[in-house]
């Protein structure tokens, strides 16, 4: 492990909890988009998107030839964003006749979703960032001590 690796790891994890923040605010921002895809012919209500974490670090096989190398250091480098995927859960339905996106029915599809879930998962990130930032300003502060030892 490198003097930077903390400094990097805690790198990553402001990078990930800002995308999962910008896809918060997306998810928010279309909460009632109900034509955001032409599918088929057909306006298409708005699918949640999700931020799929994951660990950082080195593939199986360059984690094996590390300890067949005899390097067998901890491979310690934070976390990625593994994908962007959408959520399957159905559409709610809402009675609403004189909406133009109504069906024969009267109903329309609006999309899934939910606004206090959504505030929820924001609070997390922001939690997490926030974490983050404190992780990388002690070992920062650490660093800046240990220079001053010399002295």
């Amino acid at each position: 492990m490198n003097l930077f690796s903390t400094f990097n790891i805690s790198a990553s994890g402001l990078t990930a909890n800002r995308l999962r923040m910008d896809v918060i605010s997306s998810n928010i921002a279309n909460a009632n988009t109900t034509r955001a895809q032409f599918i088929n012919g057909e306006w298409v209500a708005y699918r949640r998107k999700t931020v799929e974490l994951t660990q950082g670090g080195n593939s199986p096989f360059q984690q094996q030839l590390q300890s067949v190398m005899g390097k067998n250091s901890p491979n310690i480098s934070g976390v990625k964003v593994a994908r962007i995927s959408e959520d399957q859960t159905p559409f709610t339905l809402s009675f609403d006749p004189h909406h133009p996106d109504a069906d024969e029915s009267g109903y329309v599809q609006l999309p899934n979703v939910d606004p206090i879930k959504e505030m929820a998962e924001l609070m997390s990130a922001t939690r997490s960032y926030e974490a983050n930032v404190t992780a990388f300003n002690a070992a920062k502060s650490m660093y800046m001590k240990a220079l001053e030892i010399g002295k």
